[in-house]
């Protein structure tokens, strides 16, 4: 039973074909592209593919994003499924939202905290768990031992900080730097502060989140930037291709059951 998975971000879709829609599938194929070109989906990569029995996608971006890639599906390709978005809920594979509004968690940070708490089930030993997502914009959550989604933070990624600086600072233009201890030129200052600011937030969570359960976090990051953060951390953490995807498997194995069965 096929399953494609679509992850729709505010630049990029990505998405990727599993041989199920279950934990552990094995991936088929995988690919992305930038929201501008959804419509080269049908005549490019996805026209190569075996029809999918069924998909689950995740989308921050607007609803006219999600209908451009129904009719690559339905009108272009034809392919005899229903498209399924994810909606956060109270409660789902595993994972209880503790959000004041539960619909209006985004739909990226739910299934991102789905598919890292699998992670840390599929291990034998739960435990309180830091999600952080670096994109964009960048999430830090907050899970306990039991799956209870506490809250979380959000601040802007590191285009948008330096971005902000730059357009509100007069006379300060944003070169790429480095991220040193102790920055002496701008550039190094930018992109250092923006770094640590990202980190410190992490490492805030972190303590918050140890006073409140007792007991050690663990830390799971992903997004499209993760990897800058890697250097700069200060506690120990698992950086994860994928999450989005494997939040998708777990929904999907609950949602698809019966019908995998």
């Amino acid at each position: 039973m096929t399953f494609l998975a679509i992850d729709i971000g505010n630049t990029r879709l990505k998405w990727a074909m599993y041989d199920a829609p279950r934990h552990g599938a094995s991936l088929l194929a995988q690919g992305a592209e930038f929201l501008e070109q959804i419509e080269q989906l049908a005549d490019g990569p996805w026209s190569r593919l075996p029809a999918p029995c069924c998909m689950l996608g995740c989308a921050v971006a607007s609803e006219t994003t999600r209908r451009r890639v129904h009719e690559q599906i339905d009108q272009m390709l034809g392919w005899d499924f229903a498209p399924q978005w994810v909606v956060p809920s109270s409660q789902e594979a595993g994972v209880t939202n503790g959000y004041d509004q539960p619909l209006r968690l985004g739909a990226d940070r739910w299934v991102a905290m789905i598919g890292a708490r699998q992670r840390i089930v599929q291990r034998g030993s739960p435990r309180p768990l830091i999600v952080v997502m670096v994109g964009t914009a960048v999430t830090v959550d907050a899970l306990d031992a039991d799956g209870r989604f506490l809250g979380g933070l959000i601040l802007p990624g590191h285009g948008i900080m330096l971005r902000a600086l730059e357009t509100g600072t007069a006379g300060l233009h944003v070169p790429t730097g480095q991220v040193t201890p102790f920055p002496t030129n701008t550039s190094d200052a930018l992109t250092s502060g923006g770094t640590y600011a990202i980190a410190g937030a992490v490492e805030r969570m972190y303590q918050h989140l140890y006073l409140h359960c007792r007991m050690e976090p663990a830390c799971i990051m992903a997004g499209g930037a993760g990897w800058k953060m890697v250097p700069s951390m200060t506690r120990p953490f698992e950086l994860v291709d994928n999450l989005v995807f494997e939040g998708l498997l777990a929904l999907g194995a609950q949602r698809f059951a019966k019908a995998a069965a």
